[in-house]
């Protein structure tokens, strides 16, 4: 075998243009395949980051009346729903794929909040002690909320950064008093929920898709959400999971024991269900894969093309080489040798073709992620495969060549020179 590719090289090496142009097809179509397979996965990247930003790999539980998130700013409690209690948040704790789960009461519509003269439009939440512990939110100034905050329903607040920008015009709320429906509380803490990430937004569907366009988060114990909401209001669940892998899973393994413990039979109309941004990301990764997929059997005619032009080749190979393979047979040189010689030469043919064709892939796919600002990212399964399947070309299309040279008659071979 080692005989065979010192033989191939020299022979490609030996009639280089001819060789160039035969690989001409492989390179194109290699080339084309891997920029195309770079760009699909810098874009599906980009999607999955753009949608899990600070890849906290958080998935978020909620009631669900038929298929509409149930919200509790104007709709009525459910009678037979009752709160999460803590032996149930214990038992999704130790579902398969979830590391921690966080229990929190939300309201996106607000009135009723002031600072002095200014109102409050942003959201809500009424957290449990290990809501920031789930989103890895640190503390940027004051403090978190002590158990003895909920067991006394003190009345303090946290208060995001947006929140310090808008309503208290970027002046050190900590110490300060907010009346939220007509209830002081006290802003005793600033955390940062930025990941510093920013999704890439290029047109006005992603600017509705990704942008945060709320005033602000402020934060409450959640045993004091009576105080200034209803009792009893049910909550939804933030699943912190294992991995980004795991968030599906996790997400509906949670959904589907609350909706098993929480709901009776008598209310089948609700439900707990998971919104997975991991599986809006994969809905619009497929919208974009179906378009590229026809892309790479358009750049795969090539390589079709390019395995046509190895086995023409690899004809005149055989016919410009007749006098020698009649003499090898003469001397006892059996068929599978012969045939092993011209299908290592053919592969080694496409196999130089791929590896030129994946560098060109690589290249093109950078330039295009320079000039039009499209992510790229380099597959390194894919260039494998490329060049394992450049081989495998030559091999399949230098076969009808190889049996040729391998059934000819040694007399009649050395008669025609």
């Amino acid at each position: 075998m080692r005989e065979n590719i010192r033989q191939a090289i020299q022979g490609v090496w030996s009639h280089k243009l001819r060789s160039v142009l035969t690989m001409l097809g492989i390179i194109i179509g290699i080339a084309a395949i891997i920029a195309i397979v770079s760009t699909i996965k810098g874009t599906n990247e980009q999607i999955k980051q753009n949608l899990i930003g600070a890849g906290n790999n958080t998935v978020t539980v909620s009631l669900y009346q038929d298929d509409s998130e149930v919200d509790m700013s104007w709709s009525e409690i459910p009678d037979s729903i009752g709160i999460i209690s803590p032996a149930t948040k214990a038992e999704l704790n130790k579902l398969k794929g979830v590391e921690q789960t966080a229990l929190y009461l939300h309201r996106g519509y607000t009135d009723g909040i002031f600072y002095q003269s200014t109102a409050f439009n942003g959201d809500i939440y009424g957290i449990d002690s290990d809501y920031f512990s789930v989103y890895d939110y640190p503390m940027t100034s004051g403090r978190t909320f002590l158990p003895d905050d909920y067991q006394t329903y003190r009345k303090v607040a946290i208060v995001d950064g947006k929140v310090v920008n808008t309503l208290f015009q970027g002046e050190d709320p900590i110490g300060k008093t907010i009346e939220i429906m007509a209830e002081p509380f006290t802003v005793v803490g600033v955390v940062n929920t930025e990941s510093g990430f920013r999704p890439v937004i290029e047109n006005i569907n992603d600017y509705y898709l990704y942008a945060d366009t709320s005033s602000g988060h402020i934060y409450v114990p959640d045993s004091t959400w009576p105080i200034i909401y209803r009792y009893d209001e049910p909550q939804s669940v933030a699943v912190k999971a294992k991995s980004t892998d795991d968030m599906a899973a996790a997400g509906k393994a949670v959904a589907d024991a609350l909706t098993k413990s929480q709901i009776g039979e008598e209310d089948s109309h609700f439900s707990y269900q998971n919104r997975d941004l991991l599986e809006q990301a994969q809905q619009l990764q497929e919208m974009s894969n179906a378009t590229n997929r026809q892309l790479i059997w358009i750049a795969s005619i090539s390589l079709l093309v390019g395995g046509i032009g190895v086995m023409n080749i690899m004809l005149v190979s055989v016919a410009e080489r007749v006098s020698e393979i009649g003499l090898r047979k003469a001397v006892g040189a059996k068929k599978r040798r012969i045939m092993w010689q011209f299908l290592t030469e053919a592969a080694v043919l496409t196999c130089t073709g791929g590896v030129l064709g994946v560098a060109a892939g690589i290249g093109v796919s950078k330039a295009l992620s320079k000039l039009s600002g499209t992510p790229s990212a380099i597959s390194v399964p894919a260039i494998i495969i490329a060049v394992v399947f450049s081989m495998f070309i030559g091999i399949l299309f230098g076969l009808l060549p190889a049996t040729k040279a391998a059934n000819m008659n040694p007399i009649e071979a050395l008669r025609r020179d």
